[in-house]
């Protein structure tokens, strides 16, 4: 995990099925958990947010998935307002590569959502498997993206 990670004031953590039912209920705790923490379903924070759950979880289950094994969801309310999205699953195979943004029409467009929606994110390795992270501005959606002509893919 990413070292530089602040004490959380509220912390939701779930295991899923890797299976489009789970990358579904991931996406509906996350809008549930955001209400609870003050972002109504139809703020954009909580549009946001479950935007980039709906991806990292489509992602996980998709090219993440290891028959029998579950995946994996966090959400970290951060000081200074800051949302932390993990998403990990226990294929560590299969890493993010990053390509030129005219390469990804071949790949999908999924994670340009995130790369737009979030602040900052990475990817980092786990004993079995990889998580993959976000931190989002609940302030305010940030769009500044350091590198818009690159784009990641599984």
């Amino acid at each position: 995990m990413n070292s530089e990670i602040a004490t959380p004031t509220d912390e939701l953590t779930q295991r899923l099925s890797s299976t489009p039912r789970g990358a579904r209920l991931a996406r509906r705790l996350a809008a549930q958990q955001l209400a609870e923490w003050g972002y109504p379903h139809d703020s954009d924070v909580n549009d946001a947010a479950q935007h980039v759950v709906a991806e990292l979880a489509a992602n996980a289950v998709t090219h993440g998935r290891v028959p029998g094994r579950d995946f994996e969801l966090r959400l970290l309310l951060l000081p200074e307002g800051t949302l932390r999205i993990e998403v990990s699953d226990t294929r560590g195979d299969r890493q993010l590569r990053i390509v030129p943004r005219w390469e990804a029409e071949e790949y999908g467009r999924g994670l340009v959502i995130v790369s737009v929606l979030a602040r900052t994110w990475g990817v980092a390795e786990r004993d079995i498997g990889k998580t993959v992270w976000v931190d989002m501005t609940l302030k305010g959606i940030s769009s500044s993206v350091d590198d818009r002509d690159r784009l990641p893919v599984e």
